[in-house]
C-alpha cells in the first residue's frame, strides 16, 4: 500500500510516517496542499492522510476538490478540531474516517486497515486461500495450521497481491506500492521478496507472467 501523508507538524508527520515505514507500507509525506496536489497528479496512491489546518489552506478544501474532480482515493482526516461539527463537516465532503488529534498511532494503522480493507470490497480482515489462513487485521498468516513469520516488506508484498486477486501487477506497480518516492530500490527487489514468500508459502502461492508481472496464485 502507498500513502500520501499531508502533515505539517513534523514531530507527528515522523512519528506517523515512521509507523507506516515501520509495517512495511510506503509513505510520501508532504507538509503543503501544492505538494500533495503534485503528488496526487503523479502517483497513484492507495490511501491519504489529511491534516486540516496547513500552511497554504484548508484541508476540507482541499478534500472537496478531489472528490469534485472524482477522485475516489481513500482518505483520513487527521486533526485536532475535535467538534461534532467538525466531523460532520468533514465526512459530509468525502472522508472516510476522521481521527482527532493526540491519537495512538495503533490505532491509525488500524483505521488505515479497517478503510483500506473496504475499499478492496471485503471488509472481512479473514481471508482464507488455499492452505492460507490470512488475518489482515492482525498481520498473521498461518499455512497447514502453522503460523508462518514475514518480514514487513513481505507482508506489505503479499498483502498487495491478496487484495487484487486475480489481477496482474507489474514490477512498477508493486515498487511504487512498497517504496516511497524517495528511495532507492535495486532493480531485483522485488524478485527477492517474491522468491522468499514462495519459499515461506508455497511455490504456487504468486504466479509469474514472464515480461509483465506477478499475479496471485490460484488456491
Amino acid at each position: 500500500m502507498r500513502i500520501l501523508l499531508i502533515e505539517d507538524d513534523t514531530v507527528l508527520g515522523a512519528a506517523v510516517r515512521d509507523q507506516i515505514a515501520a509495517g512495511g507500507q510506503s509513505v510520501d509525506w508532504v507538509t503543503r496542499l501544492d505538494a500533495a496536489g503534485d503528488a496526487m497528479a503523479g502517483t497513484g496512491y492507495d490511501l491519504v492522510l489529511l491534516d486540516l489546518m496547513l500552511p497554504d489552506g484548508r484541508g476540507i478544501t482541499f478534500l472537496r476538490s478531489l472528490r469534485t474532480s472524482g477522485d475516489v482515493t481513500p482518505v483520513i482526516i487527521l486533526t485536532a478540531l475535535d467538534q461534532i461539527s467538525d466531523r460532520i463537516e468533514g465526512l459530509n465532503a468525502g472522508a472516510d474516517d476522521y481521527l482527532v488529534k493526540p491519537f495512538d498511532l495503533a490505532e491509525l494503522s488500524a483505521r488505515i486497515g479497517s478503510v483500506a480493507r473496504r475499499y478492496s470490497g471485503n471488509p472481512n480482515p479473514i481471508i482464507v486461500h488455499g492452505t492460507l489462513a490470512v488475518d489482515l487485521a492482525c498481520r498473521s498468516i498461518r499455512r497447514d495450521g502453522r503460523p508462518v513469520q514475514l518480514t514487513a516488506r513481505e507482508w506489505a508484498l503479499f498483502e498487495a497481491f491478496l487484495t487484487r486477486p486475480g489481477q496482474l501487477l507489474s514490477k512498477a506497480q508493486l515498487e511504487e506500492k512498497l517504496y516511497a518516492f524517495d528511495t532507492e530500490v535495486e532493480s531485483n527487489t522485488i524478485e527477492v521478496h517474491v522468491s522468499r514468500l514462495r519459499k515461506k508459502l508455497g511455490a504456487e502461492v504468486i504466479e509469474t507472467e514472464r515480461g509483465l508481472g506477478y499475479r496471485l496464485g490460484s488456491p
